[in-house]
């Protein structure tokens, strides 16, 4: 599994110009799968966004995380993220997940989140959505489960 985590004021996703997820003060997450990913890629993503400390402290320092701060997630699905444009100029996404795979784990992936406490707004799996985020600092990481193909 492969995320884009972006620290966001706030972010929003509308489907066919209905929003149906939107936060404030979070982490926009943009989440790719391949094949191989299992739960166990999910959970420890889900651990790791859940833990990863890139808000501020009271001294200014990125030590503090989303569960810290009381904020929200707005998990997106994207396949995308596994194109693969090394050969040519038209992107391969052979190594992206079929929906009928990926769309429960990432429900799953979600779901864990959840667990964690954490409040999770979702787009649309499979959806033409327009995603709109105020990127706060910028702040934008990426993270890929142990098992994550290039």
């Amino acid at each position: 599994m492969r995320i884009v985590v972006q620290r966001c004021k706030q972010a929003r996703v509308t489907v066919g110009g209905t929003t149906i997820g939107s936060i404030g003060n979070g982490l926009m997450l943009l989440v790719g799968i391949t094949h191989e990913d299992t739960d166990k890629d999910a959970a420890y993503l889900a651990e790791k966004v859940a833990g990863l400390r890139i808000f501020e402290d009271e001294a200014g320092k990125m030590n503090l995380s989303v569960t810290d701060v009381g904020g929200s997630i707005l998990s997106v699905s994207q396949f995308t993220l596994y194109g693969d444009s090394r050969k040519g100029k038209r992107p391969s996404f052979i190594a992206a997940a079929r929906p009928e795979m990926a769309a429960p784990l990432y429900d799953r992936f979600n779901a864990m989140l959840r667990d964690k406490g954490l409040v999770v707004e979702t787009g649309e799996f499979g959806a033409d959505m327009d995603v709109e985020l105020i990127n706060w600092g910028p702040v934008t990481l990426i993270l890929d489960s142990p098992g994550a193909n290039a």
